[in-house]
């Protein structure tokens, strides 16, 4: 791949489905490397890199999601032009699941071939608003929100020259997050499949069927043990998830 947007994690591209994959806030590629081992070895699975993190640190970060889905879709129009024909699913985790249906949504408008499936992952659907209080959050909201999610390391967390390389994507992703809007239309026409811990504190498992209402092409729901970030402990069922999401049925038509 020429392109800077995407990375892949395995020595093998595979010869199976493709699975395209979107980070969470202040996330980078590199947080999808256990799913890219744990899946089946055919798999060929591309982590999105955004703007302002690890070896793109001196770019500047999208704070509108909208925009960072259209430079998205833009450059993945043209990784799938270069592959016609092998079947992909697109799979984001929090922000990364909005930014992956915003994604779907340019691709099919545009008229391409659009993914097999949409995994969405720790978000309330488009429509739900949930991510209005990120509007105005300052740098020590932020870290307490890291910090009562446990995603990142408090070590690293609490480390100045860390804070330092990581805060401006930070502050950009919860502005993103904070002023993104559900613009409306027409539902996608692309099967979807939400992922949830039982015990996020972010998304209620109740919630999460509002995805139902965003697609056609069929809804499924996978509920995990866990907090926002289950994927962290159960890695193996969740890439069990989204093999029979997508491999079992990737060549069935």
């Amino acid at each position: 791949m020429n392109s800077i947007w995407f990375r892949r994690y395995t020595t093998a591209t595979g010869y199976g489905p493709r699975l395209v994959c979107f980070p969470h806030a202040g996330g980078s590629a590199t947080a999808f490397k256990p799913l890219a081992h744990a899946l089946p070895a055919d798999f060929d699975v591309m982590a999105v890199q955004y703007p302002g993190r690890q070896d793109r640190f001196a770019e500047e970060p999208f704070t509108d999601l909208e925009r960072l889905a259209d430079a998205v879709a833009g450059e993945l129009a043209g990784e799938l032009a270069a592959d016609p024909g092998r079947p992909y699913a697109l799979f984001g985790h929090s922000m990364g699941a909005l930014v992956a249906f915003e994604t779907a949504l340019r691709l099919e408008r545009a008229g391409l071939p659009g993914p097999r499936r949409l995994f969405v992952s720790g978000r309330g659907a488009p429509d739900s608003r949930s991510g209005e209080r990120y509007r105005h959050y300052g740098d020590a909201d932020v870290l307490a929100e890291l910090h009562r999610l446990s995603g990142t390391d408090r070590v690293l967390l609490d480390n100045p020259e860390v804070l330092e390389m990581v805060l401006p994507a930070l502050r950009a992703d919860y502005r993103a997050v904070g002023t993104y809007v559900w613009g409306g239309g027409g539902p996608l026409a692309v099967p979807v499949t939400a992922l949830i811990g039982d015990a996020d504190p972010v998304v209620a498992v109740s919630e999460t069927p509002a995805w139902e209402a965003h697609t056609t092409g069929g809804f499924a729901l996978e509920v995990f043990p866990g907090g926002h970030f289950y994927l962290n402990d159960q890695m193996g069922r969740v890439a069990a998830a989204v093999t029979e999401g997508l491999y079992a049925r990737a060549f069935a038509a």
